[in-house]
């Protein structure tokens, strides 16, 4: 028989920027392409806006820990405007989902349970939350059945030369 993990889930705070830094590496698939370590993300300036400063104004995001201090996986949702938008970008007043969960804790409801949280807690500051997934990504399924939906028109090739869409869930 399985054994049930037990987790718990919490906000985020400005303490937890480390552990974003690592599951933006996750979310961003860094160490399947060869880079080595969390500081690839963090050199790399179109991936690390979306950490980087963690704690601005309109950041809002969750993080699951075993026994209340082991973080294993987070959602956050971070606001990318003007000349900082990122590969989500759908317009300034919707904010863009970043989520991941450590490899050994993946296919475990956590990543589910994180994503009805920040959507959850998104509903009362935003109208629509977006993303971008690699069309290869297991995530995509997750996303669809949360009530995303892709993006007419939003399919580019991403820095892997493969295929990425953005995706969007409407509150309203």
């Amino acid at each position: 028989m399985d054994k049930i993990l037990e987790y718990s889930i919490r906000s985020l705070t400005q303490e937890d920027e480390p552990f974003l830094w690592q599951m933006l590496y996750v979310a961003a698939h860094m160490a399947e392409e060869g880079e080595s370590t969390v500081e690839a993300v963090v050199n790399h300036p179109l991936i690390a806006k979306y950490v980087k400063h963690w704690g601005r104004t309109g950041d809002m995001g969750f993080v699951a820990t075993l026994n209340s201090s082991q973080p294993i996986g987070a959602a956050w949702l971070r606001l990318l405007t003007g000349d900082d938008k990122g590969f989500g970008w759908i317009d300034d007043s919707i904010p863009e989902l970043a989520i991941a969960v450590l490899p050994e804790y993946t296919n475990q409801g956590v990543g589910t349970q994180l994503l009805a949280h920040v959507l959850s807690a998104a509903k009362a500051s935003y109208p629509s939350v977006s993303l971008s997934v690699r069309s290869s990504n297991p995530a995509l399924h997750l996303y669809k059945r949360a009530g995303f939906k892709v993006m007419e028109g939003s399919e580019t090739i991403n820095r892997t030369e493969g295929r990425s869409l953005s995706m969007k869930i409407d509150f309203d």
